[in-house]
């Protein structure tokens, strides 16, 4: 397949940018000729990308985290259809929280990643579409690949991401964690699924899932599969700082389904109203808005390399 590679230079704490020349030499070895292009911004690799389909490349990989991940997934669309449908989204990580990549028990080696790369092996991928306020008050409409949430997780996010991140992907969103519980209590908020009606509910946390971890590793939707067709939704109510501290074990590892303060629920279009102050998003790491959002699933929108 013809390749272009969207990389984000600053990716890895800014080593993918100073190793390129060793890294673009290993990817010619494996790959055989192919494009690229440095990002420079925010959404760069939603342009960068959209571009490369309309150019006729077929494989489109993201170098860098769950961030630029996000960005590449939104470049496969214009004007709320996928550009080529045949497509397909790859990835070469080199993020700080790598959360997309523990769905599919993928690794940080360049030599695993372009071993995916080079065939033509692929699969239907969902892919997440949020329609939301974005943080200048006006409606935005984006595209998720793994995980969009709210509640506490977009404080957390927004902690992470003003951080250094030099503490590494585990201990930065820890203490992020930390840093967003202290200043969060529970928001109430009016859900409704697949256009049933709305329940008033108190959140700590909504996470709609299409991939399995978020927050750096945490397990939130351990039966959550990319190709079929629903959201799996989890829902924590009630939990604070102390909750963390003591259980962390159980987030990390999926056990946290089996307490009283969460629930989970399948569907494929979720709609969420604040009723008592902002609620904030994290949206595939990155902390584009808040609350009101409506989520819909596009099924088998893209094909993932796999």
């Amino acid at each position: 397949m013809k390749t272009f590679l969207v990389v984000n230079p600053r990716s890895a704490n800014g080593q993918t940018g100073k190793r390129w020349a060793e890294i673009s030499a290993q990817v010619s070895r494996a790959l055989g000729d192919f494009g690229h292009a440095f990002t420079s911004g925010g959404m760069d690799a939603a342009r960068l990308a959209r571009q490369a389909i309309e150019d006729g490349y077929e494989s489109i990989v993201a170098v860098g985290g769950d961030g630029t991940l996000n960005e590449v997934t939104n470049g496969f669309f214009r004007d709320g259809q996928a550009i080529n449908p045949n497509a397909a989204l790859g990835l070469i990580p080199r993020g700080t929280g790598g959360d997309f990549r523990r769905t599919f028990g993928w690794d940080l080696e360049l030599d695993s990643a372009l071993e995916r790369l080079r065939t033509d092996k692929t699969e239907p991928f969902d892919v997440g579409r949020i329609d939301f306020t974005n943080n200048e008050g006006q409606p935005e409409t984006r595209y998720f690949a793994n995980i969009a949430s709210f509640g506490v997780s977009g404080l957390v996010a927004k902690e992470v991401n003003q951080s250094s991140k030099a503490l590494g992907g585990n201990l930065s969103f820890v203490w992020g964690t930390v840093k967003g519980l202290v200043k969060y209590s529970d928001r109430k908020v009016r859900l409704s699924v697949d256009g049933g009606p709305a329940e008033s509910v108190s959140i700590t946390t909504v996470a709609v899932a299409n991939g399995r971890y978020f927050g750096s590793g945490m397990f939130v939707a351990p039966e959550a599969v990319t190709h079929d067709g629903y959201f799996d939704v989890t829902l924590w109510s009630g939990y604070g700082l102390s909750d963390f501290v003591l259980k962390s074990k159980g987030v990390y590892n999926g056990d946290h389904v089996t307490w009283k303060g969460t629930r989970r629920l399948r569907c494929r279009t979720l709609h969420a109203e604040p009723e008592d102050g902002d609620v904030f998003l994290d949206v595939d790491g990155e902390t584009p808005g808040r609350l009101p959002c409506t989520m819909s699933l596009v099924p088998s929108a893209i094909r993932l390399k796999v």
